[in-house]
């Protein structure tokens, strides 16, 4: 995986220990983890082991302002061995995960980002489809994710949430690579 990615407003890179206090002042709201699935961070502390055991895994980038080079989110790339929910990816089959800290909501960066990532997963690292989900009630995921191409696959209930201890309902999208260089195209000829 590419250790640095960028778009007009911010820059992807790997999460680094001095990362903690940035991370835990947007992670530690009640809005934004629960409904990706994790609780909120308890502390700086808390942040910094999320950042050794969970963040540190190849794949996983903070979504770093440009204007003040604070990490503000996290975008993962995952695979079945890094963490990947959706069963029988195959080698060229990816799953993305991400949140931005509420403050930074309604701005576009998340279909920013993932519009740059798509053009990275497609473009070099050769996917054949990304796959995402987004929980019952989590409207901005699911908007971010049309936004971007991705097309409702399936719903499935009764999910476990082992994070918080919860059973809950998933939608899972997708887009393959004929889509993406499909819309890729049509952007070109607007």
């Amino acid at each position: 995986m590419k250790e640095r990615l960028e778009t007009d407003r911010l820059i992807l890179r790997p999460w680094v220990e001095s990362d903690a206090e940035a991370l835990y002042k947007y992670a530690k709201n009640p809005n934004v983890g629960p409904i990706a699935g994790w609780p909120p961070h308890a502390s700086v502390e808390d942040s910094r082991a999320i950042i050794q055991h969970v963040l540190s895994w190849t794949g996983n980038y903070a979504v770093v302002l440009k204007e003040t080079m604070e990490p503000i989110g996290s975008f993962g790339i995952m695979t079945p061995e890094t963490g990947a929910t959706v069963e029988g990816l195959t080698d060229r089959e990816y799953e993305f995960g991400y949140w931005i800290g509420e403050p930074y909501w309604g701005r576009g960066f998340m279909p920013e980002v993932i519009t740059e990532v798509l053009r990275y997963a497609f473009e070099e690292l050769k996917a054949e489809a990304i796959w995402c989900g987004y929980y019952d009630g989590n409207a901005k995921s699911q908007r971010a994710q049309q936004k971007c191409g991705f097309r409702h696959q399936y719903t499935r209930q009764g999910v476990s949430v082992p994070l918080l201890g919860e059973i809950r309902t998933i939608h899972v999208t997708c887009i393959t690579q004929g889509e993406w260089w499909e819309s890729e195209e049509a952007k070109k000829k607007e």
